[in-house]
């Protein structure tokens, strides 16, 4: 056998060179790993940049002027996020989400949702595409976005009251341009729109009622919004227990104000647990990953923007794809089928469950390796 050339990765993250099996099986759709947990969602960061720097995710004292973000020529081109997610769909993923860091930065964008959106399952049913943004350029976008085949959008909203939400996103960012890029979306078709909100107990919690009287006054059913729990993603966020207000305190406030009802899950996997208001005014969903872990339940894989494969959200070691999609193997470059076969025992042996252990020596990262942050593989 000849010598495999792998290139170098970017070595910010540890990664794993992907093994690829002796005997190559083509996808059946049917992968599961070690917990029968299937493959259905792939979470594509597209970049590692962002223009909002959220002391949740970006904090400017470590994102500042002197941080080197990954180099362009580092990135996966839209081709290989192409080829690479449509292996995943051969595995049985039926969900593409593009995130970032903020993925409207990536020049070009409308391109690579039109290449995502010609993918098909094997019985020929369309692949969903959804985007996650923090709505600066939605506004401009959200058109183009929608004529080259994106059908939602989920737009992260911290706060309604301008001051609260200008000091969250620490650039002065005002809540009337991502209000205004909210509607944009909507008028384009981008609906039924997700709105997120990460709740930081002191910081924007007073924000949670009047954000509900908002969404359901000013959407109602186009606009589903879920209040996210403030999570402990990477080493720089400054996460504390005590700045988590659990979903179950969050429902509470806003039953209070707005009678709910629960709602049965629509899918195996989902993140939210959903409620709708009494009054027919609309959904709104609960993301309780640090109170009421999801774990046995995720089916979620994630790219990041330099083609490292995650398996866990606080995972700290990726798999390094883009060095079978850049490699060669004998002298050739790698087929699809044995890519497809990497990727397939990567799945077969995860048994990340992070949120199940908080707490316990198991869910520690190993070695003094950092866990990945938010900025770089996305929510």
């Amino acid at each position: 056998m000849g010598e495999t050339i792998i290139p170098l990765a970017d070595l910010r993250y540890a990664a794993e060179l992907p093994r690829i099996p002796e005997r190559v099986v083509p996808p059946d759709g049917l992968l599961s790993d070690r917990l029968g947990r299937p493959l259905r969602d792939l979470r594509i960061s597209v970049t590692d940049r962002c223009n909002f720097r959220c002391s949740y995710c970006m904090p400017k004292e470590v994102f500042d002027s002197r941080y080197r973000f990954l180099p362009h020529d580092a990135l996966l081109t839209f081709e290989e996020i192409t080829r690479v997610s449509r292996l995943f769909v051969e595995h049985g993923v039926r969900k593409l989400r593009l995130t970032g860091g903020e993925p409207l930065l990536r020049k070009g964008l409308e391109t690579l949702v039109g290449m995502l959106s010609a993918l098909r399952a094997p019985d020929g049913e369309a692949i969903d595409i959804t985007l996650t943004t923090n709505g600066s350029l939605l506004g401009r976008k959200a058109a183009s976005l929608r004529a080259a085949g994106l059908r939602r959008v989920t737009v992260s909203l911290d706060a309604l009251d301008d001051a609260v939400f200008r000091r969250m996103n620490d650039v002065d960012f005002p809540v009337a341009d991502v209000l205004r890029g909210i509607d944009a979306a909507l008028a384009a078709g981008l609906a039924p729109l997700k709105v997120n909100m990460v709740v930081k107990r002191g910081t924007n919690d007073h924000e949670i009622v009047p954000l509900a009287r908002h969404v359901r006054e000013h959407y109602g059913p186009s606009v589903i919004l879920r209040f996210i729990e403030f999570m402990d993603v990477g080493a720089t966020n400054g996460w504390r227990m005590d700045e988590v207000l659990p979903s179950a305190d969050v429902i509470d406030r806003v039953n209070a104000a707005f009678p709910l009802e629960p709602l049965e899950p629509t899918a195996p996997g989902e993140t939210a647990e959903r409620w709708r208001y009494r009054d027919g005014r609309g959904e709104v969903g609960f993301i309780s990953s640090v109170t009421r872990a999801f774990c046995r339940d995720c089916n979620r894989a994630r790219l990041s923007t330099e083609g490292k494969l995650f398996l866990c959200l606080f995972a700290s070691r990726g798999h390094d794809l883009r060095a079978l999609l850049r490699g060669r193997r004998d002298g050739r470059p790698y087929t699809d089928e044995e890519v497809a076969a990497a990727i397939g025992l990567i799945w077969s042996e995860r048994d990340d469950r992070y949120s199940e252990l908080r707490g316990r020596d198991a869910a520690e990262p190993g070695s003094g390796e950092r866990r990945i942050e938010m900025h770089y593989i996305g929510g």
